[in-house]
């Protein structure tokens, strides 16, 4: 029987968060040197894992990449990690998969490699292993993600996962504080970031594209109620679904930021703190994909592909090397969401996930 769920099982229990996931990354890192894979631990300095297997024939290297990280939660005034996104599924997935690949001698031609991700939920874990050299010598690369229900049922799959870019742009603004009852001679950093929210609310891209800009965070308190405060913090998430609508939103929305806080005489510092690219994804990939997934689950369940306003930092891969690259999204009847602290799914879909899994590899490398 597979190992599927004993490794889900296994990794269920021990969340952990970007960077962080150091008994997650032992306990794949012992299964794949078992297995048979020459296996790399601590890739740039991180807890990522690079395991390969040579088959000693030319051919191509091909990467499967699984993420590890866990979620931060607040739960009951606590915080805590928890796996709500699926990773430990992914993980799971790709484990079982690269042992049972070797067992059965499918590999005969090529080198397999397996990409094991921190941090993609701090959107930074891809290129940290992308500077580690983890695919410099890739030639194509594959990731997968489950999926929510209502966008792709149990028994299906979809062949590509069309991402949006997503940025988070962070800002301190400097204002002078004043007295209540002399609001003259101060400058009310609150006033400055309701300008700047609103001045933001304002941006427009052309109507065909589904993007968004909204402020989700913000920090004022002057620490008494008849004091003018001297600092804000307001945080902006934004979305588009293209590298260039990203572009222009991205600009347009510090423009308007620096301008507005600016006509009051405040000052703004801003961050761009994180940057996760639109879905790059190659068509001959989307192809191989697709074939797998009627292999596994006949055409009835090959679903389109899917187009989502969440972000993915999978593609910085295929940016940043310029290597071919596709994603696939797995039906596993999860709910109610990804992201919810209550989030769960079908785990029998997990045998899907190996199997389409396998059958890609064995597209390229069989």
């Amino acid at each position: 029987m597979s190992t599927v769920l004993q490794h889900y099982n296994h990794l269920h229990q021990i969340p952990e968060l970007g960077f962080q996931e150091h008994q997650t990354a032992a306990y794949i890192a012992n299964e794949l040197e078992k297995a048979g894979y020459k296996v790399t631990r601590n890739i740039n300095n991180t807890t990522g894992i690079v395991a390969e297997y040579d088959s000693g024939k030319p051919g191509p290297v091909l990467a499967l990449r699984a993420d590890m990280d866990a979620l931060g939660h607040i739960i009951d005034g606590v915080h805590c990690a928890r796996h709500t996104c699926g990773h430990d599924g992914h993980s799971s997935i790709l484990l079982t998969a690269a042992e049972e690949l070797i067992k059965e001698g499918s590999i005969k031609q090529g080198r397999l490699k397996l990409i094991f991700q921190p941090a993609e939920e701090l959107g930074s874990g891809a290129l940290a292993m992308i500077a580690g050299g983890a695919i410099d010598d890739v030639d194509m690369i594959i990731g997968l993600h489950l999926r929510p229900k209502d966008e792709c049922p149990k028994g299906f799959a979809s062949p590509a996962m069309y991402y949006s870019a997503s940025t988070t742009v962070e800002v301190n603004i400097h204002g002078i504080p004043a007295h209540g009852a002399r609001p003259h001679l101060g400058v009310n950093a609150l006033d400055a970031a309701m300008m700047a929210i609103q001045a933001v609310n304002t941006i427009h891209l052309a109507p065909s594209l589904t993007y968004s800009v909204k402020a989700t965070r913000c920090i004022c308190d002057a620490g008494v109620t008849n004091a003018i405060p001297s600092k804000a913090y307001v945080c902006w998430d934004l979305r588009a679904p293209t590298n260039p609508a990203m572009d222009e939103l991205k600009a347009k929305t510090l423009q308007a930021i620096k301008l507005s806080v600016e006509a009051i005489g405040a000052k703004a510092d801003i961050e761009v703190s994180k940057e996760i690219p639109a879905a790059e994804i190659d068509n001959e990939v989307s192809q191989i994909i697709t074939e797998a997934i009627v292999d596994v689950l006949g055409s009835e369940g090959l679903k389109d592909p899917i187009f989502t306003p969440g972000g993915e930092d999978f593609f910085n891969y295929p940016i940043e090397r310029n290597v071919k690259a596709g994603f696939w999204g797995l039906g596993c009847d999860l709910t109610p969401g990804l992201h919810h602290p209550e989030m769960k799914f079908d785990l029998s879909a997990l045998e899907n996930g190996v199997k389409i899994t396998k059958a890609c590899a064995l597209k390229v490398l069989g």
